[in-house]
């Protein structure tokens, strides 16, 4: 893990088209979902755009069905350069990273009937190998905790995330070899994802504490306009590294300038990864 927070690129994906949605809002019924962006472009100009800032291991999720070909075009566009997550089974796990994923991201597989099962983390764990294993845990605030939630978010698991949960998942994608990098966690705080009204700051202090490989966070991050700070449109970005001891990365959606987004631009982020 490094001694600085990155941003972490993503593509998200729903209805075949790359959007930017209210986390919150993303049911079954679709009538309440609220959009923030609808893009012009498709998936493989956000791959290639990534690529050409080096920016590696970008999310592409599929929010629902009807997007694997979305995802295979942002696969193709560079290769072995970004992680693919939605709808990630044992079965075709291994036929993603096949098709040009560097790692799968699994959130929903892992949690039949709602309750967590290890011998699914196992068998994903034999597909591709923990070096290639992502688990998302995307969770949403209940009291002084946080819960687990799948089905877009709607559904709470028997999950709650602390220094246990985290290492008893981290086990099974942690992995030490002289030709690959650890692992991840992805951290979705689907109560504010979308909004850009600002991080979950409580939860990204508990991962500090709590993580013990490299962590993304998504959520909530937004521009501010303190002028004091040299990098004063990713306020939220320093805001991460402050409270994370460097230890969390951050994903920047809706807020960003090539999803429609005001002032925080692409360019800053790249260049604080790069300063």
């Amino acid at each position: 893990m490094g001694s600085r927070s990155q941003f972490r690129p993503c593509i998200d994906l729903h209805g075949g088209e790359v959007k930017q949605i209210v986390g919150g809002t993303l049911q079954q019924d679709e009538s309440t979902l609220r959009t923030n962006f609808v893009a012009k472009h498709p998936p493989a100009y956000y791959a290639k755009l990534y690529a050409d800032h080096a920016l590696r291991g970008g999310h592409v999720i599929k929010l629902g069905p009807g997007n694997d070909a979305a995802a295979e075009e942002a696969l193709a566009a560079w290769p072995n350069g970004m992680h693919v997550g939605g709808g990630i089974t044992g079965e075709n796990a291994r036929s993603w990273i096949e098709r040009g994923a560097e790692k799968v991201i699994v959130t929903s597989y892992l949690f039949p009937a709602c309750r967590f099962s290890l011998e699914r983390l196992l068998e994903l764990e034999a597909a591709v190998g923990k070096e290639r294993l992502v688990v998302d845990i995307s969770c949403r605030r209940r009291g002084d905790e946080w819960v687990v939630a799948m089905n877009r978010w709607q559904d709470l698991t028997d999950m709650v995330l602390s220094q246990e949960t985290l290492d008893l998942v981290s086990a099974h994608c942690r992995h030490v070899h002289a030709i690959y990098l650890h692992s991840e966690l992805l951290i979705h705080a689907a109560d504010v994802e979308g909004l850009c009204q600002g991080i979950d700051e409580q939860l990204v202090t508990r991962l500090s504490e709590w993580v013990s490989i490299p962590t993304t966070y998504a959520g909530g991050a937004r521009r501010t306009y303190a002028r004091r700070l040299i990098f004063a449109d990713i306020e939220d970005l320093e805001l991460v590294n402050r409270l994370s001891r460097g230890k969390v990365d951050l994903t920047f959606g809706s807020a960003l300038d090539i999803f429609g987004g005001r002032g925080v631009t692409l360019d800053a982020l790249v260049a604080w990864n790069r300063s």
